[in-house]
């Protein structure tokens, strides 16, 4: 059977997609890639953040998440405040409706099972939930595919994300510690897998580190506060990373070292601004990445890396950068360490610029060494992640599963 006689099946991709996260933007990205060669006869559309610019990017229409366009932002006058929780009903009718349009809806990569950075549960939450319970109410087949998930404090937040996993379809995570938590949440992942994060399954730029003199280092900065359970501390937490970066990259620029300073999201520019202003150095810029493809080039053109945002992790890690995490969660921990550098991490929350400057030094002194691990692992992320769009086949296609087995059956 051909791809032109299979019988269109129509596929929704959900989640915070358009709304400036690199990250979120790339694994939409790679499950777009998949689609598009595994199963070109799928029509498919997207629920998300940013719809204009999921349409503009990638093709596909897209409507918005939320009816209320100010969902996110402070509800503190009664008609934002009645506005916001008119939404959360209306959405309970918009999202059934989508849902039921679809055979299928994939939730690509993200940390929609974690909390690990401020969320409140009528927010993301509240929408996966609405999303998966409608999946069961109308047999949608739901995949959570490569997500993160991490324990959670909050009782409300903690009672929706287990109630979302457990009415999915299908499941898998981008690292043990995810399973782990949804296990430990009373969630059954006897059946769930663990492979690399879809951004492993991206293209990977060409272009390379010039070798010689040394070259630039990529300082990925987020606008970091603390977890969800940080709130009362956050101005505090968020002074301490900034005053500690900071003193990390005047240190760098005093050695004569280029600095070119990532971002992952819209809101990390303030970041950026103040740290260009504090150094104020012709030997710092900031890089304008659109997508994890530039941030990919850009980490590919570094000598070294050391960043907080995981998919500026993710990035550096794929083009065998050696890189230095600044670790605000144990999903980097985690990342980091099965790409072979689970040294070279650094807590974010705490940054001592003299310390993160030791361990910049050394991680520079093993370059060679790290990147021809880097290129091992890599090569063993690119396999696992062939088994899981496989499983995701398997799991959400079983009809193109059959017929490709009995073409090769057929084939002599």
């Amino acid at each position: 059977m051909t791809p032109a006689d299979r019988t269109p099946v129509r596929v929704g991709v959900f989640g915070l997609l358009g709304s400036g996260n690199l990250g979120n933007d790339g694994s939409l990205e790679a499950v777009i890639g998949y689609l598009r060669a595994e199963h070109p006869e799928a029509v498919v559309d997207a629920l998300c953040g940013g719809p204009e610019v999921v349409t503009a990017r990638y093709g596909i229409p897209a409507t918005r998440l939320h009816w209320y366009r100010g969902e996110y932002r402070t509800a503190s006058r009664l008609a934002s405040i009645t506005g916001k929780g008119l939404g959360k009903l209306v959405d309970v009718f918009r999202t059934a409706a989508w849902v039921r349009r679809h055979e299928v809806v994939i939730v690509p990569g993200m940390g929609v099972l974690e909390a690990t950075l401020p969320l409140r549960p009528w927010g993301f939450p509240y929408s996966l939930f609405l999303l998966c319970a409608s999946g069961r109410l109308f047999g949608t087949r739901v995949a959570l595919v490569g997500v993160g998930a991490a324990p959670i404090g909050n009782r409300p937040t903690r009672a929706l994300v287990r109630r979302s996993a457990r009415l999915a379809a299908y499941r898998s995570y981008r690292d043990t510690l995810s399973r782990d938590a949804m296990r430990a949440m009373g969630v059954d992942t006897a059946r769930d897998e663990v492979y690399p994060d879809l951004a492993f399954a991206l293209p990977t730029p060409l272009e390379g580190a010039a070798s010689g003199r040394p070259g630039p280092v990529c300082v990925g900065v987020m606008d970091f506060h603390g977890g969800n359970d940080d709130r009362a501390r956050a101005e505090e937490i968020h002074r301490r990373y900034l005053d500690g970066t900071t003193r990390f990259v005047r240190a760098l620029v005093d050695d004569g070292r280029q600095v070119r300073l990532l971002t992952g999201d819209e809101c990390d520019r303030p970041v950026v601004a103040a740290i260009l202003d504090a150094v104020d150095s012709p030997l710092v810029t900031a890089a304008e990445a659109a997508s994890l493809a530039d941030l990919m080039k850009e980490t590919a053109a570094a000598d070294t890396v050391v960043a907080t945002r995981y998919h500026n992790l993710v990035c550096a890690l794929k083009v065998g950068t050696p890189t230095l995490a600044l670790s605000y969660a144990a999903k980097s921990d985690a990342l980091m360490d099965r790409m072979g550098l689970a040294a070279y991490c650094h807590p974010a929350r705490e940054v001592d610029a003299d310390r993160l400057l030791e361990q910049f030094r050394a991680l520079e002194e093993r370059s060679a060494e790290l990147r021809r691990t880097l290129a091992e692992r890599n090569l063993v992320a690119a396999r696992q992640l062939g088994h899981q769009f496989s499983a995701l086949t398997s799991a959400l296609f079983p009809t193109a599963d059959r017929n490709r087995a009995h073409a090769r059956q057929e084939t002599p």
